[in-house]
């Protein structure tokens, strides 16, 4: 028996046929559909290496079953950037050095992406961190994420402000 599945993964609509009612999300994105930006650090949601965002939100991919997404809007790093133009956080980790050996980078900036758009992230560094604080790095690259988050959310205020 498969479970049919719906879903607009970064951006483009996708019919998937489950044949494992417990796959995960993170599973069904890196073993079925090859996109492994997300990585599987804990696989307890500790960590958030394998955060996307689902309908504009930010979650832990290897919680949540795929089968509970029919419908569902995934957006992952692979789907961030605009061609060959980065997305404007992903611009930030470079600017600022937010990366040391990059495994949770990917993890970082989406949350980082999903902290802004939920306007959660401001410019204060407190805030910022708190945000934040369910993504590590076990690196320790903390200064330099900080500062392109604090960067990004600067950059996507005066967007606003000039739209």
């Amino acid at each position: 028996m498969t479970i049919p599945l719906r879903l607009t993964l970064n951006g483009q609509p996708r019919e998937i046929a489950l044949d494992d009612p417990r796959v995960t999300l993170l599973d069904l994105l890196r073993e079925r559909l090859g996109l492994t930006g997300a990585k599987k650090g804990c696989d307890r949601g500790q960590c958030g290496a394998c955060t996307v965002l689902v309908d504009g939100r930010r979650i832990n991919s290897c919680l949540t079953l795929a089968a509970s997404l029919d419908g569902a809007e995934v957006l992952t790093i692979e789907g961030l950037a605009e061609g060959d133009r980065l997305h404007p956080v992903q611009a930030a980790f470079i600017a600022h050095d937010g990366f040391q050996c990059g495994f949770c980078t990917p993890g970082q900036i989406m949350s980082a992406v999903g902290l802004i758009r939920e306007g959660h992230a401001g410019t204060d560094p407190e805030r910022i961190r708190e945000g934040m604080s369910g993504n590590l790095c076990r690196c320790g690259a903390y200064a330099g994420i900080l500062e392109a988050v604090e960067d990004a959310a600067g950059q996507a205020e005066h967007r606003e402000d000039a739209a």
